[in-house]
């Protein structure tokens, strides 16, 4: 196995773009991070910034995105939604579009509210959004073709990527390809109707249902995702409790 694949070169992935996401697409070998590429910019929604590695890639809350350089999904979409939209949702809306992707490689996908891509219990995937003004800068990770050797250790979810998760090489142009379409027809889905539009999908996938946590200062069972993309916990004492953000945090008991 080569040390890297194929670079995701305009040359190779602009033949098989579907939808306006992507246009323009800008790629780089190296950059400090693909969000910053697109953070105002000016460029117009579904302008998508890609690049084979990152010297200062970031998750949630700062923590350091690691990458094996050619061999993950490396990504940033630039989205304008409208007025007034509850943008957090566009976590969900990006993790479902991933979680679909993945899917075409492996039967079942899992959702980690309010952002990870879970495989077989591993996380192969990961949602940042960063909102300014009108536009809000969609970051996702996706590992393709690590090894277990290549992969991030320590982190707070177990790591995996496709190739560990499912024991097959993929093509990270044509997932890339897939990714960007799906998540346009999601976005436009939510744009329409709100997260309502999504939920049947959403909760198929949540891997979160039943499960007794703590998180936002509040602890219970997680009975569903919500209208608005909040995480509704039913606490001890039968009382139901919607929960913005936070870390999710399993306390043993489910």
């Amino acid at each position: 196995m080569s040390s890297r694949d194929e670079p995701l070169t305009p040359a190779t992935v602009e033949p098989l773009l579907r939808g306006r996401f992507g246009r323009p697409y800008l790629w780089s070998e190296s950059c400090a991070s693909t969000q910053d590429v697109l953070r105002g910019s000016g460029l117009p929604e579904g302008a998508v910034a890609v690049s084979e590695h990152q010297t200062s890639g970031r998750g949630r809350e700062g923590r350091p995105w690691e990458d094996a350089p050619g061999r993950a999904l490396l990504l940033s979409v630039l989205l304008r939604p409208p007025a007034g939209s509850q943008i957090q949702e566009l976590s969900l809306v990006a993790g479902l579009a991933v979680a679909e992707t993945v899917e075409e490689a492996r039967d079942h996908a899992s959702l980690k509210w309010p952002n990870d891509v879970l495989l077989g219990g591993g996380k192969v995937a990961g949602i940042l959004l960063e909102a300014s003004g009108d536009e809000v800068v969609c970051g996702i990770g996706v590992n393709v073709s690590q090894t277990d050797a290549e992969l991030p250790v320590g982190t707070r979810l177990p790591a995996a990527s496709l190739l560990t998760a499912t024991g097959r090489k993929l093509d990270r142009a044509e997932l890339l390809a897939s990714l960007l379409v799906t998540l346009e027809h999601r976005y436009d889905a939510w744009r329409r109707r709100g997260l309502v539009s999504l939920l049947d999908e959403l909760e198929a996938r949540n891997a979160l249902r039943g499960h007794a946590v703590r998180v936002g200062g509040e602890a219970g069972t997680v009975v569903r995702i919500a209208v608005d993309g909040r995480l509704a916990l039913r606490r001890d004492d039968g009382t139901e409790v919607l929960v913005a953000s936070g870390e999710v945090e399993h306390d043993g008991r489910g």
